[in-house]
């Protein structure tokens, strides 16, 4: 199943506040039950908030392959 974006879509990164690293990324309605609205509900996992722009860019930088041989 595919989720609707639309002006009221919110995209984020999820981190370890231990390690510093991304847990995972994603986005889902600001009124979904499933998106917390920037309450941080698990005290080892930060969930930082992106612009659409911001979000695409680095799914874009993590995503592509490099086809340069070496």
């Amino acid at each position: 199943m595919n989720k609707k974006e639309d002006k009221n879509t919110r995209y984020f990164i999820e981190i370890d506040i231990k390690t510093h690293k991304i847990i995972t990324h994603g986005f889902d309605h600001k009124l979904s039950s499933s998106l917390d609205r920037g309450r941080q509900n698990n005290p080892k996992i930060h969930r930082l908030f992106l612009t659409k722009g911001q979000y695409n860019k680095f799914v874009n930088r993590c995503t592509i392959k490099d086809n340069k041989t070496t």
